[in-house]
């Protein structure tokens, strides 16, 4: 029996990261859970990973990305995606809806859970888009098997911004589960966008784009969200918060019992408008890279829990769509291959402590989105796992780019940890820099009522 196949694993003397603390232990996986955790634990005929000196942590859960499939796969499909999402440590992630077509009917969100059994190398799950008109659909969502309802707030990649008050109220009412928004207001960044072409003709200059999708836009989005939220008692998450400013609107502590939640993303923790002169369209992103203040607001906000959970918003272009100028450069950046390297160079920096990484990427996401059997290494949990050398560094480059699009926005930066091992609902599909044969993992459920 080999490791890629085995159905009874020992991880042995692995360091444990797991609900705020660090213990040194072996943990058996058998029939895709994990059986046993102690700290000597003996297991016949099991493959063992012998894990000393590497730190153990719960899988990566990215509640946003954008993996481009169906229709848009020239830039990723699933199974590239995941694949690269894989060898960085996720084991689940939650797709979005603007897509072609895009997911916002019952029967094209089955039909992407059907391109996701096929396809995923993790476990998955895929958000229904709301629309302007889609209401009486969106009511039918199952909230035990589907991730969230996604509101565009602010027009972004595709064309599904809701901009009707009372579309939006009502789907904040009947939303039978939890509800996600991009929150820019779009009629603002119009107006600076005509403000700026009146300036600069078509070549406007990439460092003005958080000048474009301005903070006022984000804030006065978000707040009207949280707004609509507070009167209606909807569940709502806002996604990849960039200002100072809406920190405010968010209450500090743990996750546990809100109603209201927030998240951060990785490159918006990373970068700042300083970062344009290098990384130009490569870091354009909506909403956008913003202010280094801002950057160390979001990073306190992780800190005291007003930021619940981190997230990537992997969304990948082609390298050539990337070189076009300001406004035909579409926005986005693909970052699962390197997002927990990335997060834990924030913690060798002392930006954060590897608990809080632990925390915002897997254990407050089960929580949030009440993900069933997966977020924490417990007994009887699937076993979604991650084996990581703090210790070892690696650079990132085009060679051992997995992404479809080839390109990374950390191009050139030697991260000074590695991803050595990620387990897949018990199965290993990544170890010491090669892949399994391709298996799919499994559809997210959720304990929800």
């Amino acid at each position: 029996m080999s490791l890629w196949n085995a159905d009874r694993l020992l991880i042995s003397q692995a360091t444990m990261v797991n609900e705020g603390q660090q213990q040194v232990v072996d943990v058996l996986v058998e029939n895709g859970r994990i059986s046993k955790i102690g700290a000597q634990v003996s297991a016949d005929n099991a493959e063992v990973i012998d894990a000393q000196g590497l730190m153990l942590l719960p899988g990566m859960i990215d509640d946003q990305v954008h993996f481009r499939d169906p229709g848009l796969t020239s830039k990723g499909d699933i199974f590239t995606e995941s694949r690269a999402a894989v060898a960085g440590g996720t084991t689940s992630f939650m797709e979005m809806p603007n897509v072609k077509p895009t997911t916002t009917t019952i029967a094209n969100l089955e039909a992407k859970y059907e391109l996701g059994a096929q396809k995923a190398w993790t476990n998955y799950s895929f958000y229904f888009g709301a629309t302007n008109d889609n209401l009486e659909e969106l009511k039918q969502v199952n909230p035990n098997t589907v991730c969230g309802v996604k509101i565009f707030m602010g027009a972004s990649t595709g064309n599904m911004l809701v901009d009707r008050e009372q579309a939006l109220r009502d789907i904040f009412t009947h939303s039978p589960t939890l509800i996600t928004t991009h929150c820019e207001d779009t009629p603002m960044i119009k107006a600076q966008e005509e403000k700026y072409r009146a300036k600069y003709g078509e070549d406007v200059p990439i460092e003005m784009h958080p000048q474009i999708r301005c903070r006022e836009a984000c804030y006065k989005s978000s707040s009207f969200a949280v707004q609509l939220a507070k009167e209606t008692g909807a569940d709502l998450h806002i996604l990849h918060l960039t200002t100072a400013e809406e920190m405010d609107l968010f209450e500090p502590g743990p996750v546990e019992g809100k109603k209201i939640t927030a998240e951060a993303c990785v490159h918006h923790l990373w970068f700042s408008d300083e970062d344009y002169k290098t990384r130009g369209t490569y870091i354009k992103c909506n909403p956008a890279i913003k202010s280094k203040s801002d950057r160390e607001a979001i990073r306190q906000a992780v800190r005291d829990g007003r930021i619940d959970i981190i997230a990537t918003d992997h969304a990948p272009h082609t390298d050539e769509e990337k070189q076009n100028s300001y406004f035909m450069a579409p926005a986005g950046l693909p970052q699962v291959q390197q997002s927990l390297s990335a997060l834990l160079d924030m913690v060798h920096d002392g930006v954060f402590d590897i608990e809080t990484i632990v925390q915002k990427t897997a254990h407050n996401v089960a929580i949030r989105y009440q993900v069933a059997e997966r977020g924490y290494i417990r007994e009887g949990y699937w076993a979604d796992l991650v084996l990581v050398d703090m210790n070892k560094p690696h650079t990132d480059d085009k060679a051992h780019n997995l992404y479809k699009c080839q390109w990374s926005p950390w191009e050139g930066h030697t991260f000074k940890s590695s991803v050595m091992t990620t387990i897949v609902s018990g199965k290993v599909k990544y170890h010491q820099g090669e892949f399994a044969d391709f298996t799919p993992g499994h559809r997210l459920l959720f304990n929800r009522q």
